[in-house]
C-alpha cells in the first residue's frame, strides 16, 4: 500500500518536473528569438520553482533599457537571493521609466531605510501616498514613513547624548536605530565608539566587522579592528586584519606602518614560544626583553611578556623565589589566581621568611575565593572599568525587575528578595570609592570574615598594575562624531 508521505513528496516534484518540461520546449524559443517577453516568462517559471540563479540569467537576458519590468523581475530576484545592493539601481531605473509603479517605489524605500538614507526614504514613502496606492500599500507606507520619522528623532538625540559622552545613553538609543537600519554604517560606528568609551571590547568589535562588511573597501573600518585587537594584547588577529586592510588598498599608508609594526612584533612573540618549547629558556627570556622594547606602550604585551619570561625563569630555576612571585603576579592581573596561589605556596617553600611572598599568598587566596563567591561586577552585568552612572543605570533596571513586589508566588518572592538584596549591595559597594578599591583588591566589603585580617599596605607588584585601554593614552578611535 502507498503510504501518504510518499504521494505527498511526488506531489511536491511536479511543479519542478513542470518547469523542466517547459525549459525544454520554450527554451528552445527563447534562443530563437531571444525575446524580451519569452526571457521574461522563463524567468518567472524558473523563480516560482525556486531556482533563483537561473531565472536570474533569464532576467539579465531579458533587461531592455526601455522595459521598466524587466528591470523589476530582476530586482525581485535579488532580493529573494539576499542581494538588496544590487536590487536598488534595478528599482531605481524602474522608477525612472515609470514614476507611478508604487510597488517599486515601495520597495525602494524599505531598502533605503535599512541603509539609514531616511530623508530619500521618507521621500519615497510620501510619493507612495500621493500615487493612488493599494490599501496594503498605503499602509505599509504609513507605517514605514512614522518608523523612519522616530529613527530621525532617535539619530539626533543620539548624537546630542553622544557629544555630553553619555556613551550607555547613547548605546541606548543607537539600538532601536540599528535593529531599523541594520544597514547603516555611520550608526554603527557611532555605538562601537561608544562601546570602546565603556570597555565593551566585545560588542566594538562585533560592531566594527559588521560595517567592514556593509561598507566595500572600508580600509578604515579594518585598520580600526587591527589596532583595536594590538591594544588588547592580541598581535594574531591584529596581523589577520591589517592584512585585509592591504587587499583592500596594498599603497594605504597607515595599515603598512601599522602592519610592519605587528608583524615585527608577532615573528619576536612566535620565536619566543618556540624557544620555551625547545626549553632555551636563557634565550626565552632574551627574546621578551626584546618584544618589551618593541612595544613598550601597551601594557597587555608587556604583561604577556613579564608572565613569559617569569615563566621561563622559573622551569629554568624551579626554586627562583623572585621568579615565582613574580609569574605569580602576572597570573594574578590574568584572573588566574589558582595558578597565582600554587606560585606563592611554592615561593614560600624556598623563602619562608619573605613578607611578599605572605601577603601575595593572602591576596591570591582572597581573590580566588572571591571569584568562587559573588562578583558585585557580574551581579550589575557591567565590566570592571564600568564608571558610576553606568553601574547606577544597571543596578536601577536590576532593581526594578526584581523587586520583590513584583511577584506573588511565596517561592519566586522569596528568590526576588535574595536578588534584590544582593543588586543593592553590589550597587552600594561600586558606587562607594574606598569600597570598591577593597572589593578590586580581593576584599569584599560585605563580608565580616574577609575583612579580619585585611590590612593597608603597599604591593611590590607595581609594574603589574591593572589599566583601563580605553581611558586614555593612544588607543582611541574617532569616527567623526565629534
Amino acid at each position: 500500500m502507498v503510504s501518504i508521505k510518499y504521494v505527498h513528496n511526488i506531489l511536491t516534484y511536479i511543479p519542478y518536473v513542470l518547469v523542466l518540461v517547459d525549459l525544454r520546449y520554450e527554451g528552445v524559443n527563447c534562443d530563437k528569438d531571444g525575446g524580451v517577453e519569452s526571457h521574461l516568462a522563463m524567468g518567472k517559471k524558473l523563480l516560482a520553482a525556486g531556482q533563483l540563479a537561473d531565472a536570474l540569467s533569464h532576467f539579465h537576458a531579458a533587461v531592455d533599457p526601455q522595459n521598466y519590468m524587466s528591470y523589476y523581475r530582476r530586482a525581485t530576484v535579488y532580493l529573494a537571493m539576499g542581494k538588496s545592493k544590487s536590487a536598488l539601481p534595478d528599482l531605481s531605473r524602474v522608477i525612472e521609466l515609470k514614476p507611478d509603479f508604487t510597488s517599486a517605489r515601495l520597495q525602494r524605500g524599505n531598502l533605503l531605510l535599512k541603509q539609514g538614507n531616511l530623508d530619500e526614504a521618507e521621500s519615497d514613502f510620501k510619493r507612495v501616498l500621493k500615487s493612488s496606492p493599494t490599501d496594503q500599500e498605503e499602509k505599509e507606507a504609513h507605517s514605514q514613513l512614522t518608523r523612519s520619522d522616530e529613527m530621525q528623532r532617535l539619530l539626533t538625540q543620539a548624537q546630542d547624548t553622544f557629544d555630553s559622552k553619555d556613551y550607555a545613553g547613547t548605546v541606548t538609543l543607537l539600538d532601536p536605530v540599528i535593529e531599523t537600519c541594520m544597514w547603516d554604517v555611520s550608526s554603527r560606528e557611532m555605538r562601537a565608539e561608544c562601546f570602546i568609551q565603556m570597555g565593551e571590547m566585545g560588542k566594538a568589535i562585533s560592531d566594527l566587522k559588521a560595517t567592514s562588511k556593509l561598507k566595500s573597501d572600508n580600509t578604515q573600518a579594518f585598520l580600526h579592528l587591527s589596532t583595536f585587537y594590538y591594544h588588547l594584547g592580541d598581535h594574531e588577529m591584529s596581523l589577520t586584519e591589517v592584512r585585509e586592510c592591504l587587499k583592500l588598498d596594498p599603497d594605504h599608508k597607515q595599515c603598512y606602518a601599522h602592519y610592519k609594526q605587528v608583524k615585527k612584533l608577532n615573528k619576536q612573540i612566535q620565536s619566543a614560544e618556540a624557544l620555551i618549547q625547545e626549553q632555551r629558556y636563557n634565550e626565552a627570556v632574551s627574546k621578551y626583553e626584546v618584544v618589551m622594547k618593541t612595544e613598550p606602550n601597551v601594557p597587555q604585551f608587556s604583561h604577556h611578556a613579564k608572565e613569559r619570561i617569569c615563566h621561563a625563569l622559573a622551569q629554568a630555576e624551579p626554586e627562583n623565589a623572585n621568579a615565582l612571585k613574580s609569574r605569580a603576579e602576572a597570573y594574578i592581573q590574568e584572573e588566574q589566581y589558582e595558578e597565582a596561589v600554587r606560585d606563592y605556596e611554592e615561593a614560600g617553600k624556598h623563602s619562608k621568611n619573605d613578607c611578599q611572598v605572605k601577603e601575595g599568598l593572602e591576596r591570591a587566596q582572597r581573590q580566588l575565593k572571591q571569584s568562587q563567591k559573588r562578583d558585585y561586577y557580574k551581579i550589575l552585568g557591567v565590566k570592571r572599568t564600568a564608571q558610576k552612572r553606568e553601574i547606577i543605570k544597571a543596578y536601577r533596571k536590576l532593581a526594578q525587575q526584581w523587586h520583590p513586589d513584583n511577584f506573588q508566588d511565596a517561592e519566586d518572592k522569596k528568590r526576588a528578595e535574595k536578588k534584590f538584596i544582593d543588586i543593592a549591595q553590589a550597587k552600594e559597594v561600586l558606587t562607594d570609592p574606598e569600597m570598591r578599591t577593597k572589593f578590586d583588591h580581593g576584599e569584599d566589603p560585605m563580608d565580616p570574615e574577609t575583612q579580619q585580617g585585611a590590612h593597608n599596605h603597599q604591593h611590590f607588584h607595581q609594574g603589574f598594575q591593572g589599566f583601563n585601554p580605553f581611558g586614555s593614552g593612544p588607543f582611541s578611535f574617532k569616527f567623526g562624531f565629534n
